[in-house]
């Protein structure tokens, strides 16, 4: 199969706030942009950041609605979690190992843009794990 791309398109309030946020801060590529919407590269997978006129409101936790990146190579997981600390991105979960010492260890970190859109980064130890080890039944930090 070719290449495939992610896209993920999801709601702002602020073009120029988004751009801040999204390019400066995370390191997205702008692409097009008119008022109504912006589009980012975000490690080569399309976001298309959408104005709405809704009342955005934050999730009182993680769960459901958030979306990320896996990170195949610890150290780029790590670099990025370096430059938010840098720009002083909002954590709304600070780092962490999950499932130490099973095959679905993996370190992860939520970021919270200024729109309340979650954003998880993780790094999984076992790469058979991202999709498979189907006898565990864990995801998350849910019960």
């Amino acid at each position: 199969m070719s290449q495939v791309l992610f896209h993920l398109a999801f709601p702002v309030t602020d073009i120029a706030q988004t751009k801040a946020y999204y390019v400066d801060g995370l390191g997205c590529v702008p692409g097009r942009e008119n008022p109504q919407a912006l589009i980012l590269n975000l490690y080569g997978h399309q976001l298309v950041a959408h104005i709405t006129r809704e009342t955005l409101i934050p999730q009182r936790t993680i769960y459901p609605r958030h979306f990320g990146l896996i990170f195949t190579q610890e150290r780029d997981w790590e670099d990025l979690l370096n430059k938010a600390q840098q720009k002083q991105l909002l954590f709304r979960e600070e780092p962490k190992n999950r499932f130490v010492g099973s095959p679905l260890e993996h370190r992860t970190f939520f970021l919270e843009d200024p729109f309340y859109n979650l954003i998880e980064l993780k790094y999984y130890r076992h790469p058979e794990s991202i999709f498979g080890s189907y006898e565990y039944t864990q995801i998350g930090d849910r019960a």
